[in-house]
């Protein structure tokens, strides 16, 4: 199982091109992204990005590329000393993002993206990284699967032909996808949590398990089987590399699901309690409850009132 495309997949993330965004000395860009993990492409020239978990601003070069954790509001400027009276903040965007003009010569332009988690992200995978992440475009093998997926971005966003807007989607996309794989790939070996647990063969058996039949009746015994170790051995193998037990880290991927199906779905509470590996709606919305700090219902009502906010996404 693809564990990391599951993941986006059941905390519900969403996706839009925030466009081509070229900055002057006269305009800082603030990106109001509390909900969002951000992504940045610099196309041309060298900004600075400012946000209060940076000891320093933080200098960006052609071919570079920054993504931040969710939560994290930050700005855009040419200058590495911000100017409050330069900055202005990106507007709430639209279904579909205006078709960005081509390059020119000079000046500095940054590619953006947002990924939204707009309800808390239970997963651990999400509170694991990094404030900021960068990869710097010199460090890259030139002809890297990284490297070149940024070459046709930028080529793409330079000539804007045919197809132009539905291609650069698909680049940024695959762009965000292994910015995370590397950030998984360069997880602290030695510190317990979701990116160290998926680098145990054994323990990446039993979370695939429980990711591909969630609503199965799991017990630690048949976890263990599936994944070819003894009862204790999983569980001491798990706790070690996750910092969590097998019980309670299923019990949080049955929750993302809920989630995403109150959120998403007409399902009655019956229907979303058996759908998550439940008997019954009360004892779903009892665990629901004590996860999440309000009932099923509050969550659902709260939920479809914000799907009117002009800054949620409504579309993946």
């Amino acid at each position: 199982m693809d564990l990391l495309s599951d993941l986006l997949q059941q905390a519900g993330v969403k996706r839009r091109l925030l466009d081509l965004h070229r900055l002057d000395a006269a305009r800082s860009l603030r990106f109001p992204c509390d909900r969002s993990i951000g992504l940045h492409v610099v196309a041309q020239g060298r900004v600075y990005l400012h946000s209060p978990a940076l000891d320093a601003p933080l200098a960006l070069s052609a071919g570079d590329v920054a993504v931040m954790a969710r939560g994290h509001v930050h700005v855009l400027s040419l200058e590495p000393t911000l100017r409050k009276s330069t900055v202005r903040s990106i507007e709430p965007w639209p279904a579909q993002a205006a078709e960005a003009p081509p390059l020119a010569e000079g000046g500095s332009a940054v590619i953006s993206g947002a990924y939204q988690l707009w309800n808390p992200p239970l997963h651990p995978f999400f509170g694991e990284l990094p404030a900021w992440f960068v990869l710097r475009g010199d460090e890259l093998p030139r002809l890297g699967p990284l490297a070149l997926t940024l070459a046709l971005l930028q080529a793409e966003v330079t000539r804007r032909d045919m197809g132009a807007d539905t291609i650069v989607h698909a680049l940024l996309d695959v762009i965000f996808t292994y910015l995370l794989r590397e950030m998984v790939a360069r997880a602290d070996q030695h510190h317990a949590g979701w990116r160290q647990a998926v680098g145990d063969p054994l323990v990446r058996r039993a979370i695939a398990l429980m990711h591909a039949d969630f609503a199965r009746a799991w017990t630690l015994e048949a976890l263990a089987a599936g994944a070819g170790l003894s009862r204790t051995a999983l569980a001491e193998r798990f706790r070690q590399a996750m910092g969590d037990t097998p019980m309670n880290y299923l019990r949080m991927v049955r929750m993302q699901r809920a989630l995403r199906l109150l959120s998403e779905t007409p399902l009655n509470l019956e229907q979303v309690a058996l759908e998550v590996g439940y008997q019954d709606a009360f004892s779903f919305s009892k665990v629901f409850k004590r996860v999440m700090g309000e009932s099923p219902r509050d969550f659902r009502r709260r939920d479809d009132e914000e799907k009117r906010s002009p800054w949620r996404f409504q579309a993946g």
